[in-house]
């Protein structure tokens, strides 16, 4: 199954994709939030209305999730690139939920800025509350879903005037395009074998897999679950692969530029850049 909404700011409407068809989820279902994938989603799509979505604007297709839990470094090519050596655990650090737009909503350019990086992510979201979990196979048991992200970053804010965190650079509105759909896990043959991509006005920056990730999405949350309470609806990425702007290879994002993220299987964004 794969989960979208749809309409204006404020507005949405949760729908499913099933099988070709869009189908109406609202009235009884309420949204595609921590409540909803709680209870594990919808099994079937019969008695739901079909609907035709043309021309309707597609929005984030999870309502905002109480965190972003955000892992840095996670990427052995990344790190390289980055004149890091790889982590002995997973680096940590939050995005505000108010920085998620739709996958092809504008993306604002912050004031200031002249470090505006792209960075393609795997995001998953969690399906019910988890907190000590015992093993890695438990961790997987409680993902909802997956979903496209890109962690947009302004590296002058993040690095130079850090203050010794990431939160400046990461936490600028718009910095989180998340879409087109949420995709349950069953739909997911291997997710450590997922191309990742990303293009900068129609130019390749970043292609890679998440098999080259350091830890892996089960590592991730069965360790983090050690030092949090994950609450369900609450969205984890997973981490960059190399090829961002950061590495020096490319030019950083100025306003009027398009970037394009995308993972095999999940879709892709598409988002316009506008000065803040």
């Amino acid at each position: 199954m794969k989960y979208l909404r749809i309409g204006q700011p404020g507005y949405e409407t949760p729908v499913a994709l099933h099988e070709g068809k869009y189908y109406d989820l609202s009235g009884p279902i309420g949204d595609i939030d921590g409540e909803f994938l709680s209870r594990g989603g919808v099994q079937t799509t019969a008695g739901f209305p079909e609907i035709d979505i043309a021309g309707e604007r597609i929005a984030p297709p999870i309502a905002k999730p109480n965190a972003i839990v955000c892992i840095g470094m996670n990427y052995a090519a990344h790190c390289a690139e980055s004149g890091a050596e790889p982590p002995a655990e997973p680096v940590v650090f939050y995005k505000h939920p108010n920085t998620i737009v739709g996958p092809y909503d504008d993306v604002q350019i912050p004031r200031g800025s002249v470090k505006t990086d792209w960075e393609v992510e795997l995001g998953v979201v969690i399906g019910k509350p988890a907190s000590y979990l015992e093993s890695e196979e438990a961790a997987l048991d409680v993902i909802a879903g997956f979903v496209v992200a890109n962690d947009l970053s302004e590296r002058e804010f993040q690095i130079e005037r850090s203050g010794g965190q990431f939160s400046k650079g990461k936490a600028c509105p718009t910095f989180t395009p998340l879409g087109p759909w949420l995709v349950t896990p069953d739909e997911i043959a291997d997710v450590q074998a997922l191309r990742l991509w990303s293009k900068v006005n129609g130019e390749a920056r970043q292609d890679s897999s998440s098999k080259d990730m350091i830890f892996s999405v089960a590592k991730i949350i069965h360790h983090m679950s050690q030092f949090m309470a994950f609450d369900a609806g609450d969205l984890l990425l997973t981490g960059t692969p190399e090829g961002v702007a950061l590495s020096g290879r490319f030019p950083y994002l100025a306003a009027g530029d398009t970037v394009e993220v995308g993972i095999e299987g999940l879709g892709s964004t598409k988002n316009p850049t506008v000065q803040a």
